[in-house]
């Protein structure tokens, strides 16, 4: 059974796209390369579960990604059960072969110094857009909440005489967050500003210049352009979000706490701002302790 007999079946019955039949193509002839270089074997069909491991082995070598060698194994998979179907084989070699875990990236953050040099130099002007381009990033950053959650608040849903806003998050999960005195002010400021300029009344605490609900790709903007020169990572609201749990992690709050204020469903989504604190500690040590910088065997 030819590899192309299935690349015509992935295009006339599964009626794949151009770019996922050209993925398996490739996939699968590289496999083929590998079993004529290693074992001598004209066709994939003939090959058994350790060949297989064995070229996976390979292309962790090669140091490909997980997510690369994941469509590889996929590729494959796909072709022995075709050749499954087809009657071809009996027995099928990638059964017990799965996908490899892909690591969790650690969360992009902004370090504290910088952030309040970001936020110093984030000066409030005086029109309404500076202003609210300021409060974006001020709650954003207070406060943790996502870039819907922003989007999605209303006026009435902020308690300035309890420094507290009252956020409607995923699953419709309704959750209380505290913010500062100072944050309290700025709040108002811009809400004095947003009276003024749109005496007509919107329930939408952050809007645009004509007094319209915000949307995703306006708040990007102002965050792309107050995060830059900040860091040569993303500039993206989740961003702060990260740096918001961060800095209380680092200032010694308790998981369960940040867990319910970024409103996660359980703690395992919140470990990974641990990891964050863990590579920031071993930062600190390897710049700061005189044992960091002895060389092995020194």
């Amino acid at each position: 059974m030819s590899v192309n007999q299935f690349i015509r079946y992935l295009q006339t019955e599964k009626r794949n796209s151009a770019h996922t039949i050209l993925a398996y193509r490739t996939d699968i002839r590289c496999f083929g390369n590998f079993l004529k270089e290693q074992y001598n074997l004209e066709k994939p069909e003939s090959a058994n579960m350790e060949m297989i491991r064995s070229w996976i082995v390979t292309l962790m070598d090669k140091k490909l990604s997980p997510t690369t060698i994941n469509r590889k194994i996929s590729s494959l998979k796909a072709y022995y059960k075709y050749l499954l179907k087809t009657g071809t084989l009996t027995q099928n070699p990638t059964q017990n072969i799965h996908s490899m875990k892909k690591g969790k990236p650690l969360p992009v953050y902004i370090d504290r110094d910088k952030m309040y040099t970001l936020l110093y130099k984030l000066a409030p002007g005086e029109d309404f857009a500076a202003l609210r381009d300021r409060l974006v990033i001020l709650i954003l950053y207070a406060t943790g909440i996502r870039l819907s959650e922003l989007i999605h608040l209303e006026t009435s849903a902020i308690d300035l005489s309890g420094n507290r806003l009252k956020v409607l998050g995923k699953r419709n999960k309704e959750r209380i967050i505290p913010f500062s005195d100072e944050t309290g002010k700025e709040i108002q400021i811009y809400l004095r500003a947003k009276e003024k300029t749109f005496p007509q009344g919107t329930p939408w605490l952050i809007v645009t210049n004509k007094g319209a609900k915000s949307y995703p790709k306006m708040i990007y903007r102002i965050v792309h352009k107050a995060l830059s020169g900040y860091t040569t990572d993303r500039k993206s609201p989740h961003v702060l979000r990260h740096t918001f749990a961060t800095h209380l992690l680092n200032n010694g709050a308790s998981l369960n706490a940040i867990k319910d204020l970024l409103g996660h469903a359980d703690l395992s989504a919140t470990q990974i701002y641990t990891h964050t604190s863990i590579e920031q500690l071993k930062s600190i040590y390897s710049q700061a302790h005189p044992r960091a910088h002895l060389k092995k065997g020194g």
